[in-house]
């Protein structure tokens, strides 16, 4: 009664004073003020006895501490407003009112906290939405936490006339149980709370038991206390799980056979959640079929054949060409590029094109900027530059583009910085107070694991995840790998008094000295990470190339390695093949330019988050949305140039005119963040950013219909085009042939001519550039 005694008093009090907002003294006000005392007194007295089951050891873990803190938050400002509402009827201090109000507006959000993370100790975290008729059922549930469900268990695989299980067996019977264990025994035997002293989410703890001693013995089913648990009925006093659905039958077949097995608990399996090999693999490739020499089109043809989908006929010369040049070097191709293309009778064209768009080396390393900025977090302004808290890697990493740098070395200058590229390392050194998630060796250890290896230490670096098997001593002891004194371990933020380790993600690839300085471990560090039998890192870097060039990774997300990916042996294939082929990520590009699968036509997906589902079927290229940069520098070519020479003044790179290309203008790649790129997608690069969002934005529409950018661009480019061409058509036509790589359709010259009306003026112009650049056939990559 006293806990939840100031739930309701409070509560209801706040909608009183909520309903006579206006006048202090009302006909509610002694019963809210008794509500108020009352309620704050009780409040006082539940922080209390919460104080007290605390002690009792049962409950541990974030949420029960968020718990405790917002309980006891409640009965302060309980207590606050309960005094201040006393010292204004007392001695009618009307300007404490607000004070008042305020205090007492804390303490109710103080009861929703409390009640909310209350709630998730006594009947689980799901338990908001686990009755409701959408809650996911149980199939379904393992699919969620990445285990193994106990519909899709297959009993008729493992042999009951035989104990011996292979490694495969016991990997998925124990995966299954933990499952099983996670889904309907750690609300009450996790880390967040022990009932009975027994913990389920550990293997050592699982074997120990809890305060009644052993409640597995591995081959002795009869003789389990936890079997026996779970197959008592429903309603028993002694029933387990004591809290929510009861375990089917298939559940309970599955403990008891694990336990009549041994209860194996394979020492190389981390966890419920899917691990994807370390180790490289290059599969045998499928036979060549007529036209299917690229060995990306072998694969991918048998996937095909898998899954009954048809190749579709290779799309036309003008989309390929447009494509492949927005792809390679994120510019559009002029007409008589275009025109020149279309006419080319070789049956080798489509090679040779990619091939001399790999050799413009600035007009590759500048569109490739793009890409490598946002996922090194490299940027030309914003948080740390003022105070000197943060390092570009801009001229580091331009050469380094346009000398196309062996991306183990690549790689390696980045574990293993020099001046010019410490920047990546070095993170951000943020002003003022941080949180233990947010040093900079920390976020160095994210930053590494995040961009290069697809690994999420975000979670890990403040708590054991709960979407992964990182725990948090992984976090922190790869952490302890950029820090030069040995880190302590904080778990939420509060230290926990034990130190680090030193050691890489996966111990397997070799060991880092824990007595090392930061220089002599980042040196071991590259060498590790960076050696053939890394397979982790070079299929990440082939996931993330396909997936620029696709609009979508073999794996997805793509900092989520650890998802099934829909082809493994087309991503491990390549993988092994980009170490063959000297690190090369030019000869990456064109191995899958090149290829059939790339020329398909284009799919577009009505449900964005249809991207990422795990049971993605892939059917051939995604349609893509130019990049803030494309479309900026796509304007520049066809309309007027967008940023001039002084935009690069702000601009990092040691001589940034060395950099540019031919054209007239400047690329936007190389310019300072402003409102107009950050409208079409440019994010602040304050954090890893692989993949950006692809779909139309409000902001950005705002952008393009009264943005000043745009707006001042279509007027110099009104200028430029009446500067050259005095008649209607043939300007229309020019236009459309750049902007669009085509003519203008019979309706479309019938609208233009209707705009002009026989003569050309410069606002008529405006609207015929600004109407054809927000067609989606000038926004998108077909």
């Amino acid at each position: 009664m006293l806990v939840h005694f100031p739930v309701a008093l409070i509560l209801v009090a706040g909608f009183m004073e909520l309903a006579k907002l206006r006048s202090f003294q009302s006909n509610l006000r002694t019963g809210t003020n008794w509500l108020i005392y009352i309620g704050a007194v009780s409040a006082v007295l539940a922080a209390g006895l919460g104080l007290f089951l605390a002690n009792t050891g049962t409950y541990s873990g974030e949420t029960f501490e968020w718990h405790q803190w917002s309980g006891i938050s409640t009965a302060v400002f309980g207590a606050i407003t309960a005094l201040v509402l006393l010292q204004i009827m007392k001695h009618d201090k009307k300007g404490l009112i607000p004070i008042y109000r305020t205090s007492l507006l804390l303490t109710v959000l103080s009861i929703f906290m409390a009640g909310h993370f209350g709630g998730s100790l006594t009947h689980g975290q799901d338990y908001l939405l686990s009755t409701t008729p959408w809650a996911p059922q149980d199939e379904n549930l393992a699919e969620i936490a990445g285990g193994v469900s106990s519909a899709e268990f297959d009993f008729a695989s493992f042999s009951t006339a035989s104990d011996s299980l292979t490694t495969e067996q016991q990997v998925n019977l124990n995966l299954a149980v933990r499952t099983i264990f996670a889904h309907h025994c750690f609300q009450c035997h996790g880390s967040d709370k022990t009932e009975g002293e027994l913990r389920l989410d550990q293997k050592d703890m699982v074997f120990k038991g809890g305060e009644s001693g052993q409640v597995i013995l591995p081959g002795d089913s009869e003789h389990s206390e936890l079997l026996r648990r779970v197959s008592l009925p429903p309603g028993h006093k002694e029933a387990m799980p004591g809290k929510g659905k009861p375990l089917g039958e298939k559940d309970i077949a599955i403990i008891k056979l694990w336990i009549d097995k041994g209860a194996p608990w394979p020492d190389n399996i981390k966890g419920i959640f899917p691990n994807a090999p370390l180790e490289p693999r290059k599969p045998e490739l499928p036979a060549v079929v007529a036209g299917m020499e690229n060995p990306v089109d072998r694969l991918v043809n048998a996937y095909f054949k898998k899954n009954g989908i048809q190749w579709q006929k290779p799309v036309d010369d003008r989309t390929y060409i447009r494509r492949v040049y927005f792809d390679l070097i994120g510019l559009p191709p002029t007409d008589q590029e275009i025109k020149s293309f279309v006419a080319d009778g070789n049956s080798d064209k489509r090679e040779k094109l990619v091939n001399s768009l790999l050799a413009k080396d600035r007009e590759y390393a500048t569109h490739w900027t793009t890409f490598w900025n946002d996922l090194l977090r490299n940027d030309y302004s914003g948080t740390g530059y003022i105070t000197g808290g943060r390092f570009n890697i801009s001229d580091w990493l331009f050469k380094s583009l346009q000398t196309n740098k062996p991306y183990k070395q690549f790689a390696m200058e980045l574990l293993d910085p020099t001046e010019e590229s410490k920047g990546f390392i070095k993170g951000i050194a943020w002003r003022g107070a941080v949180n233990s998630s947010q040093t900079t060796a920390m976020q160095a250890a994210q930053n590494v694991s995040q961009a290069l290896l697809g690994v999420n230490l975000k979670c890990a670096s403040c708590h054991d995840s709960f979407v992964s098997d990182w725990k948090l001593d992984d976090a922190y002891a790869f952490a302890n790998i950029f820090s030069e004194e040995q880190l302590e371990i904080n778990r939420c933020d509060i230290p926990t008094g034990k130190m680090a380790d030193t050691r890489i993600l996966w111990p397997e690839l070799g060991t880092i000295s824990k007595t090392g300085t930061v220089k002599e471990k980042s040196k071991e560090l590259s060498q590790l990470l960076t050696q053939p039998e890394n397979g982790r890192l070079y299929r990440t870097l082939v996931n993330r190339i396909w997936a620029q060039l696709m609009g979508r990774g073999i794996v997805s997300p793509t900092d989520e390695m650890d998802k099934k990916p829909w082809s493994a042996d087309l991503l491990d294939w390549m993988a092994v093949n980009f170490v063959e082929e000297g690190y090369d990520i030019k000869k990456l590009l064109y191995l899958i330019t090149t290829s059939k699968t790339y020329q398909q036509p284009s799919i577009g997906l009505e449900d964005q988050s249809a991207i990422n589902a795990p049971n993605f079927v892939f059917r051939g290229i995604l349609k893509k949305k130019l990049t803030a940069e494309q479309f900026s520098d796509a304007l520049s070519t066809v309309v007027s140039p967008v940023y001039t020479i002084d935009a690069l003044k702000y601009n990092p790179l040691a001589d940034p005119k060395a950099y540019m290309d031919a054209s007239s203008f400047v690329r936007a790649a190389l310019v300072q963040n402003d409102p107009f790129l950050t409208a079409l997608g440019r994010p602040s690069r304050e954090n890893v950013i692989s993949v950006r969002e692809g779909h139309v934005t409000l902001l950005q529409a705002m952008e393009l219909t009264n943005g000043t950018k745009l707006n001042e661009t279509l007027i110099q480019g009104a200028k430029k085009w009446l500067a050259q061409y005095k008649d209607p058509n043939e300007l229309t036509q020019a236009i459309y042939g750049q902007t669009l790589g085509r003519k203008p359709s019979a309706d479309e010259l019938k609208i233009a001519n209707k705009l002009f009306e026989g003569k050309l003026e410069e606002g008529s112009v405006q609207e015929l550039l600004w109407a054809i650049v927000l067609l989606p056939e000038f926004q998108f990559i077909e």
